[in-house]
């Protein structure tokens, strides 16, 4: 149990009114606003909305707001609510209605609830969503992760903050060869493998070729990467930061996508910091901030470059001295002659997006093959192609996954393919398969029954490994549900999270095992349309201490493949097939990071074969897992400069 918790607890017990643990809340969050980092530089002040309404000349009595934070350089005012509930309640639309409504008065220019739930209905969800002064969700996720020390926290006393990072020796290097090759360099790249702390280093350039009094533009994919990159820069930054969220008007109108493309898709409400999608306001709100103490950074994705191009272009919003574009792969592409460029490929034009110098990160460079750029040439479209030193410079920097893994800064892994015979899984499990409850298929659990056998590392104590059974893993499957009236069958994501205990358990009833083998799992499904919470929420089940011989394994699609750090992660199971290369390498990367104690990670192969075929065998003709094999070769060949080579 977290120190975090262990005080909610106390509030719960020793409150004798609701008064009263409302209260307990309301100061830890006050605390919280003056001591994140984040906030702290965003609000000069903030009061009990008793105090601020004495302040101001109004009553005090309680009107559903419980604080008030003042914007620093602005002056606006931010209404917040707290709500302290049990971590399983489900926070409902009756809850806040009273706030929205009391705080929907002009005076207030944003609003922000503070909760302890993970869940809220969808009546309360779409409640906060397109208000016209907008409303912020903040959790006990984003609590948690503070940079107060939440063990040392004492009511009415400064909270005591984590320490901040320090470059290691590889990010030391990388930092003084960007800083070499932009001497006399516009622009150019830094490569380095998932899990490096490409993030952080991104951070220490912008401190050292900006810094105070200068300005930054950080670009990323998404807003969940948006919000993780502006939380962790706030938070690790020697320079104080005076830290601006855009988003783009798709980003805010949108409502979660259809469940089977499982992207992540957090919404602008649970960005966890007030966003604008508004040129002029961005420019307004810098002009009153920006200062020779401070670095300003923009937070922004993609898609919002329209928006910081018109600040430049209408409201005089001044160059960068840095733009860096993480996840650069995702700016390559191709555009059609009669086609507008999109968002992600405008980046690279200096007249559209103005900065002195730019910085391209990602860890898979995605790189256009001859027969593609032939094509291009052909049918008149332009490539942005990662090997394109007039778009991207010169490489300034590279550490590869095997140099990572020869340095210590990550694990290395093994490939473990595991072959189950349908005629075996059927006789084992005839009860279970005939079952009319479930739509289970002989195949899915064979893959089942294959990783479990991987996660319980039958048979490969003899081949060096330590034989202990594994605790965390993710699996990757096809669809999120099982599509009725298919022609072919899918492996579902929520059915292997629902019946993987069912089946497992089943297997080893039918079977005499070694009390070494029973392992036990648990498993549980996310997908893209869960809000940030809940999605959250499964990632810390997740990292969470398991039970003793149990092993947790949380299953999706693809909306774990990237942004996602669980550094005591033993394996990846690719139950199907992977098309993307880029996705099999950001998969893999995740059970490559280092934790203490873990020696390798493993990706698991499970495969249903014919009896007498050898499994490389099967895998080489298969091409259902040709990528996944073409990549994980890739890996562990000497020259693992991984390019995602595209020749379509």
């Amino acid at each position: 149990m977290s120190a975090l918790t262990n005080i909610l607890n106390t509030y719960r017990q020793v409150a004798e009114t609701q008064r009263e643990k409302g209260t307990y809340f309301e100061d830890l969050t006050l605390c919280y606003l003056k001591a994140e980092p984040k906030y702290r530089d965003l609000y000069s002040d903030a009061w009990t909305y008793k105090d601020w309404a004495h302040r101001q000349g109004r009553t005090g009595q309680d009107s559903g707001i419980d604080l008030v934070a003042q914007t620093r350089g602005s002056g606006e005012f931010h209404a917040i609510q707290c709500k302290l509930y049990a971590e399983d309640y489900s926070l409902q639309k009756g809850d806040i209605d009273s706030f929205l409504s009391v705080s929907g008065k002009s005076i207030f220019a944003h609003r922000l609830v503070f909760s302890t739930c993970v869940h809220w209905s969808r009546h309360a969800e779409d409640a906060i969503q397109g208000q016209a002064i907008p409303v912020t969700r903040v959790d006990l996720y984003d609590l948690e992760n503070s940079q107060i020390d939440w063990a040392q926290y004492q009511p009415n006393h400064t909270p005591v903050l984590k320490p901040k990072k320090t470059l290691r020796e590889h990010q030391k290097t990388a930092l003084r060869a960007v800083q070499h090759g932009l001497a006399d360099a516009d622009r150019g790249k830094l490569i380095m493998a998932c899990g490096t702390g490409k993030t952080f280093t991104g951070l220490k350039i912008a401190e050292a070729m900006a810094g105070p009094g200068k300005m930054v533009l950080f670009l990323v994919p998404s807003l969940s990467l948006l919000s993780q990159s502006l939380t962790e820069w706030t938070q690790e930054s020697e320079t104080p930061l005076h830290s601006f969220a855009v988003c783009s008007d798709s980003d805010v109108g949108k409502q979660r996508k259809s469940r089977e493309e499982d992207k992540v898709e957090t919404l602008v409400h649970e960005l966890r910091y007030p966003a604008t999608t508004q040129a002029d306001k961005l420019a307004r709100a810098i002009s009153q901030r920006q200062d020779a103490l401070g670095m300003t950074v923009i937070f922004g994705t993609y898609h919002s470059i329209e928006v910081i191009h018109q600040a430049q272009k209408d409201h005089g919003l001044p160059p960068f001295d840095l733009i860096i574009c993480d996840e650069a792969h995702r700016t390559t592409g191709a555009t059609f002659e009669s086609e507008d460029e999109s968002a992600f490929v405008r980046v690279h034009d200096n007249d559209y997006l103005k900065g002195v110098k730019r910085v391209y990160m990602t860890a898979t460079p995605r790189i256009y093959g001859d027969n593609a750029k032939a094509s291009a040439e052909k049918d008149k479209v332009t490539l942005c192609s990662m090997d394109d030193e007039f778009l991207y410079g010169k490489e300034l920097f590279v550490i590869t996954f095997s140099e990572a893994v020869q340095r210590g800064l990550l694990v290395d892994y093994k490939v473990i393919v595991l072959a189950v015979e349908e005629t075996h899984i059927n006789r084992r499990l005839q009860s279970l398969l005939k079952d009319e409850n479930n739509q289970l298929k002989v195949d899915d659990a064979a893959k089942i029954i294959g990783c479990w056998k991987a996660l319980s590392k039958q048979g490969l104590f003899e081949q060096g490994d330590d034989g202990e059974a594994m605790r965390r893993a993710v699996a990757f499957c096809q669809v999120i549900e099982i599509q009725k009236g298919a022609k072919t069958h899918k492996v579902s994501s929520r059915q292997i999270a629902d019946m993987f205990k069912a089946v497992v358990d089943a297997y080893q009833e039918s079977e005499e095992f070694e009390q070494v083998a029973r392992l036990n799992c648990e498993a549980k499904h996310v997908d893209g349309s869960m809000n940030a919470t809940e999605k959250e929420a499964k990632l810390t089940w997740l990292k969470a201490v398991s039970p003793d011989n149990t092993c947790r394994i949380l299953s999706n699609v693809r909306c774990l493949s990237e942004g996602v750090d669980v550094p005591a992660l033993d394996a990846v199971l690719f139950l199907t097939p992977r098309n993307s290369q880029v996705d099999v390498v950001q998969s893999v990367g995740r059970v490559m990071r280092n934790a203490p104690g873990k020696k390798r990670g493993y990706v698991i192969l499970p495969v249903v074969i014919p009896a007498g075929v050898e499994p490389h065998e099967a895998l080489s003709d298969n091409k259902t897992y040709a990528v996944v094999w073409q990549v994980l070769q890739a890996l562990r060949s000497h020259d693992d400069r991984f390019d995602a080579m595209v020749n379509k």
